[in-house]
């Protein structure tokens, strides 16, 4: 029993040396170039240094540039992702529910939805320099990601961001740099539902509108979906996307824009 004691009070005595370590800013000292200037990048992006670097080295390797371990499991952002995605569903919600205290769960809902929404996050990713510092990281290695690399992989940067930094900074963030780049007035009144505007313009034109998977490319891991939106059985526009529903969401904006429908 007292074996057991003194073994965990020094491992809590190590666990302390060790964030005091990483906050004092010693570890930095044994970085390499490489590090330092990862470290140097995180730290314009979020205006502060981070205490644990391995944690956004995890946020910025996808699954197509992940190493696969003995045990067959392959080592990528998709945990940091879902960490980060739940966070900042919450972090969302709480600032559109004190935004607009007057207006109901329906509005609230559809708002948090176009907020993170692929498209949004993934330019929200890029505005933020997450292109730039994964172009730095992964150097010439090549893969192929999906249309929404940068929006996954914004969220398994948040993920990492709580671990390392807590409930507080992370929120501070979310608010004062990915809000920041969101126009929420214009998002709030912008049609973003394109597939029912054709499905209400084909019902009062009497035309029969179909979709149709032309192509699914990828993996089972990374798909896309090329889908083509046929008027009166003739193909009017193609859209692309990671899943069935947002390629028809891309064929039915294109359609608005051809046959010049109000959105």
């Amino acid at each position: 029993m007292a074996v057991t004691t003194v073994l965990s009070f020094s491992k809590n005595i190590i666990d302390l040396g060790l964030k005091l370590f990483q906050r004092l800013g010693i570890n930095s000292l044994f970085y390499n170039t490489k590090d330092k200037r990862l470290a140097n990048s995180i730290k314009m992006m979020t205006g502060s240094r981070p205490f644990n670097l391995s944690l956004y080295k995890l946020a910025l390797t996808p699954a197509g540039l992940g190493e696969e371990t003995s045990r067959g499991f392959r080592i990528s952002n998709e945990r940091l992702e879902f960490l980060g995605d739940a966070f900042l569903g919450a972090v969302i919600a709480e600032h559109l529910f004190q935004k607009y205290p007057y207006r109901d769960e329906g509005f609230l809902t559809e708002t948090r939805s176009k907020l993170v929404n692929r498209e949004s996050l993934n330019e929200t990713g890029i505005k933020i320099g997450l292109r730039d510092v994964l172009d730095q990281e992964i150097g010439n290695r090549s893969f192929t990601g999906n249309k929404s690399l940068y929006g996954d992989m914004l969220e398994a940067f948040l993920g990492a961001m709580y671990l390392d930094k807590g409930y507080k900074f992370t929120k501070k963030f979310i608010v004062s740099r990915i809000l920041l780049h969101v126009d929420l007035d214009g998002m709030i009144t912008t049609t973003t539902n394109y597939k029912s505007k054709i499905i209400e313009w084909s019902q009062k034109e009497n035309k029969h509108v179909e979709y149709k998977v032309l192509q699914i490319n990828g993996n089972q891991r990374y798909k896309e979906f090329v889908i083509s939106l046929l008027v009166d059985e003739n193909e009017v526009s193609q859209g692309k996307g990671a899943t069935k529903k947002k390629a028809e969401q891309e064929a039915s904006k294109n359609a608005c824009e051809i046959l010049k429908i109000a959105t």
